[in-house]
Formats: structure tokens, C-alpha cells, sequence
């Protein structure tokens, strides 16, 4: 976005880059030497003179953006969710159970799907708690 926000129409994708600061060959910006039979060889030896920055802070907010932490977008999918809740319903904490169930169209294994219920219990502990909590006054109904 903030090259979007730079770029002239008018100018070529060479000459928009190289007001920006950035490299359009980077093979060219950052010249790797070639070794031939033991013996270092430059490329070609020819230095491009320094070109003028005329927008710098293109580069500046892509460095600020880049420094900031990553979001940990981690979540389950809702289908794994309703499984996991559903499992629980119906068998509550027996996974042998859980496995021969009609629901299992995966065939999980009881570790395998004990480890599923581990992952939503540490991805959503409050909702798994609350979830817990529902159960109990209708298994104590049933009795």
C-alpha cells in the first residue's frame, strides 16, 4: 500500500523504484561475486552511481511495518470446533467411545481426537469451560 500510495503513472517502474529507494534488479542492487577455480572474479566491475532518493519514506514505513510484531492469528475451524463439542456431549471423556463414533468420519484414532479436545482446550478455555459447565445440570437432570 504505501508504494501504491507513491507510485506516478507517468514514470516507468524503473524510475518509480529508484525514487522510492528500492531495487528493481536485486541481483543488481546487491552483486553476488562469482568464484571461478578458486579465485574470486567481481561480475562485471561496474559501479552504478549513487541515485537520488527522492521519496524515502516509502522505505521508511515499509522498515516500520516490517518491525512490528506478527499477530498470532491462531484458530481452530468452526467444523473441528463442533466436533470436539460434540464428542464431548455425547461420550464426555471416553475417547474409545469417541472413536467408534458414527461422527468420526476421519477415523481418529482415541489419542488422536483426546489430542483435538487438547487443542480447543487451549484455544478457547473460557468458551470450553462455559461448554463443561452446560453439560453438568443436564447429566444431573438425566439421573
Amino acid at each position: 500500500s504505501h508504494i501504491r500510495h507513491a507510485w506516478d503513472p507517468h514514470k516507468s517502474v524503473a524510475q518509480n523504484l529508484a525514487e522510492m529507494g528500492l531495487a528493481e534488479d536485486p541481483n543488481k542492487a546487491v552483486p553476488i561475486p562469482k568464484k571461478m577455480l578458486g579465485m574470486e572474479v567481481e561480475s562485471d566491475g561496474q559501479q552504478l552511481g549513487k541515485k537520488i532518493v527522492r521519496k524515502p519514506y516509502v522505505v521508511n514505513e515499509m522498515e516500520l511495518e516490517a518491525s512490528l510484531p506478527e499477530k498470532k492469528s491462531n484458530t481452530l475451524s468452526r467444523d473441528l470446533i463442533d466436533y470436539v463439542r460434540y464428542m464431548i456431549q455425547n461420550h464426555g471423556e471416553n475417547y474409545k467411545e469417541m472413536a467408534r463414533d458414527e461422527k468420526n468420519y476421519y477415523q481418529d484414532t482415541p489419542k488422536q481426537i483426546k489430542r483435538k479436545i487438547n487443542v480447543y482446550k487451549n484455544f478457547y478455555p473460557e468458551e470450553y469451560k462455559n461448554f463443561i459447565a452446560s453439560l453438568k445440570p443436564e447429566k444431573m437432570e438425566v439421573q
